[in-house]
This record gives structure tokens, sequence and C-alpha cells, in this order.
């Protein structure tokens, strides 16, 4: 009957160090917090990878590469914002003449 009695009774649970308890309550949340975020995508800042664009009309004795130090990203290498003006606008370095209006990318390439 002793064993019967052992069995039914609630195992209770005390904390015996304090600092150790905290510190897996705060890593718990810090997983349950970064795993739901990732899997409802609630890092996503979808408005900012998006590359913005200004249109410019070619003067005379504009270059591709004085337009894309101009107008371009600053911190992007000229020749990647140079590739990126000629593939928009389906064009080469030769190909400029004054009075086109092309588009460069000024943001995020």
């Amino acid at each position: 009957m002793k064993n019967n009695a052992k069995a039914k009774t609630k195992k209770s649970y005390r904390i015996k160090n304090k600092f150790r308890f905290i510190t897996f309550l705060t890593v718990l949340m810090l997983i349950t917090a970064f795993g739901s975020s990732a899997i409802f995508g609630l890092g996503d800042a979808a408005g900012s990878d998006k590359t913005q664009y200004v249109s410019v009309k070619v003067e005379a004795g504009d270059t591709l590469w004085n337009l894309a130090k101009e107008y371009g990203p600053s911190n992007v290498d000229l020749r990647r914002v140079i590739y990126e003006i000629e593939k928009i606008n389906n064009i080469d370095a030769g190909s400029l003449q004054t009075g086109m209006i092309i588009t460069i990318p000024s943001a995020n390439i």
C-alpha cells in the first residue's frame, strides 16, 4: 500500500539556483522570439532592398562614368553601376548620345 501512496503523490520542483533559472528563461525567450520572427518573416525588410532609380537627360560631354559617379550610389563600385546602367537601358558606353534619357540606379544595387 505504501508503494501506491508514493506513486500518487505529486512531485514538487524547487529552484536551487536562481541565476541558472533566470538564464534558462532568458535564453528560452530569445530562441522563441527569433524562431517566431524567422517563421513569420518579421525580419524581412522588403522596402529596403528595392533599387531606386533616377532618370537623367544626357548632356554634351557626359560619359557613363561621370553619370554613374554623380547619380549612382556612393557605396558601390562605379564599374558595377556602369554595368547596371548599360543593362537597364540596353546601351553601351559607345552608344551614349546627347539628348538621351537614361535610367540610373541611385540606391541599393
